[in-house]
């Protein structure tokens, strides 16, 4: 057989022609995993965003558009579900946390999302990183990746300064807690009471003072409200409420399956709109599936163009090496040697360029999930599973049947008729 340190040399030698090939062989291979791997990421944080939304309540309109909006923080006008339906949620016995999310104001471009307490916990199951939730309407939790410290305030600003937005004077916020890292786009967003939206849009806060100029309602059930004063009455936030006003959006917890399914279907009718994000998700992810296939398409039909070039290359390349090979088959070098000889250079010219091109497409696809994190806040883990080896070992084992074409042109040639060319 050929030594190793002969194919080496026999590389090294022409090294323009295989740098090529191996370059061709990359890029395909690199497309073909960067597809997969990406669209992979893309499903895997887009889930991972959506795992404390059981099911979101809006009013009637796209499906799509109020998954974005509520789960996802995508700026989008939406129609405004009445206190009456928040109201009716935050009784209902089949219902373990209604949290009202109230969007439309930004911070440094961050969103500021009114909600509940119960909501940043998720009703106790989160810690925060450091501080505290907020207690009063003027105060703040945000997210694990805003640029603020504890002590900050923050004054919301209406609509952008791009398009005429104006900042809020009626009340500001101050931050006393930050949530602890997630992964998704509430990680950029800022926290508050929905009270402290509904009073800055003039709308109320949700808590009517009964003939005595107090809270109708006891929350605490600690002190009665004719022992609180004037200013803390004016603090009180969070359910129950007394007259609630317009949401965006409810994210609902049910407290069983059966209930959600029940509540679900029951919030589809009327002027209301119930989904599960997951539901919603998979049809997304389905199109996304489509735009897969497409991509795979064009990767598998690129592979299959640099199949052409290489078998081309290699063919011309043995052309040009026939007076070689006829030397080494005169000085009694076996047609299985030259077969091996050819067929082993072309397979270590396509290892070379699926390794480099698997490296590319992972470094791609970091690169792409990276942006997509910075853009939208989902944090797209890129991570190589056994189903992109099986589609690095299926390039090699087409690539080394491929090589038998020109290593078989290499066994068949005439020793004499090469040796007069």
């Amino acid at each position: 057989m050929i030594p190793l340190k002969f194919v080496l040399v026999d590389l090294r030698r022409h090294w323009v022609g295989s740098l090529v090939i191996i370059l061709l062989i990359a890029g395909a291979t690199a497309l073909g995993v960067a597809v997969n791997l990406q669209e992979r990421a893309l499903r895997l944080g887009s889930a991972r965003a959506a795992e404390r939304f059981d099911l979101v309540v809006g009013a009637a309109g796209s499906e799509t558009q109020l998954v974005l909006s509520s789960v996802f923080l995508q700026p989008s006008p939406l129609t405004l579900l009445p206190g009456s339906a928040l109201a009716k949620l935050a009784d209902d016995p089949r219902v373990a946390m209604a949290a009202p999310v109230g969007f439309g104001d930004s911070f440094n471009g961050l969103p500021v999302v009114g909600t509940i307490a119960a909501f940043v916990t998720d009703d106790g199951r989160v810690g925060l990183s450091e501080g505290r939730v907020f207690e009063t309407v003027a105060e703040a939790v945000i997210g694990a990746k805003v640029d603020l410290a504890l002590g900050d305030e923050v004054k919301p600003l209406h609509g952008t300064a791009g398009e005429g937005g104006h900042t809020h004077t009626e009340l500001k916020y101050q931050v006393v807690g930050r949530m602890g890292e997630t992964g998704t786009p509430w990680d950029r967003a800022i926290l508050v009471p929905i009270e402290g939206v509904w009073r800055i849009h003039h709308m109320g806060d949700g808590h009517d003072a009964d003939e005595h100029g107090h809270a109708a309602h006891d929350r605490t059930g600690e002190a009665s409200e004719a022992e609180r004063g004037p200013a803390e009455m004016m603090e009180r936030i969070g359910p129950p409420w007394t007259n609630p006003q317009g949401v965006p959006a409810i994210i609902v917890k049910a407290r069983t399956i059966a209930d959600a399914y029940r509540l679900r279907n029951e919030y589809r009718r009327d002027q209301t709109l119930g989904v599960f994000p997951a539901e919603v998700l998979t049809r997304l992810f389905s199109t996304l599936g489509d735009v897969r296939t497409v991509l795979a398409a064009i990767a598998f039909a690129t592979q299959g163009l640099v199949a052409a070039a290489v078998i081309l290359v290699s063919v011309v390349h043995l052309a040009q090496r026939r007076r070689q090979l006829a030397v080494l088959r005169a000085l009694g070098a076996p047609r299985a040697a030259l077969f091996g000889l050819v067929w082993f250079e072309i397979l270590a010219l396509v290892v070379s360029g699926v390794a480099i091109g698997v490296v590319l497409g992972w470094g791609g696809a970091k690169i792409f999930a990276s942006w997509v994190s910075d853009a939208s806040g989902i944090v797209s883990p890129v991570v190589l599973t056994w189903e992109d080896g099986r589609l690095a070992l299926g390039l090699l084992a087409v690539a080394a049947i491929i090589a038998v074409v020109p290593a078989m042109m290499a066994y068949r040639q005439p020793t004499a008729i090469a040796l007069r060319s």
